[in-house]
């Protein structure tokens, strides 16, 4: 939501007025790239996920000064702020605190959705972070209310892979 529109400037996509007007910075964003969730043990590649999934709740914390948060909401986001809570439902749960605050539904953009499954392969707790990956996806793209729409982007094996989901 409020972006500098000049960033789309030259490009196909800004020819396209009516859609622009209707679409452009209308939705509150969420964006993780899991380029570094790897670790040696599982343990420690969750631990850098949950840092990712903080960090960008940490971008929302303006929220916490101002007065069109709910106090419910306020508690929700500072748990997600401090890592408290369960990592499955996080991206979930910020999307229902940026959709009560902005009145929009959010877009979720997640860039090397699949470097976590490549990465632990090699250090066999494929099983254990496929486990948290699906529970993580799951609660916020196939039954999350708030999401507008979500693009997940990787590449494995030197294949460019990209899925949006609606």
């Amino acid at each position: 939501m409020g972006t500098d529109k000049s960033l789309f400037d030259g490009l196909a996509i800004s020819r396209e007025e009516d859609l622009c007007e209707a679409h452009m910075g209308q939705y509150p964003v969420i964006f993780l790239s899991l380029k570094n969730i790897e670790g040696s043990d599982y343990e420690s590649a969750r631990k850098r996920l949950w840092s990712v999934i903080r960090e960008e709740a940490r971008r929302f914390s303006y929220l916490l000064e101002k007065n069109i948060i709910s106090d419910f909401d306020r508690d929700d986001l500072q748990s997600l702020i401090y890592g408290n809570g369960d990592l499955e439902d996080s991206l979930k749960l910020l999307s229902g605190i940026l959709f009560h605050t902005c009145g929009h539904k959010v877009v979720i953009l997640i860039d090397e959705y699949d470097v976590p499954l490549d990465k632990t392969n090699q250090f066999g707790y494929y099983d254990k972070m496929v486990q948290l990956i699906r529970l993580l996806f799951g609660s916020s793209l196939k039954t999350n209310d708030y999401l507008a729409f979500a693009v997940l982007t990787g590449c494995l094996r030197g294949e460019i892979k990209a899925a949006v989901c609606f």
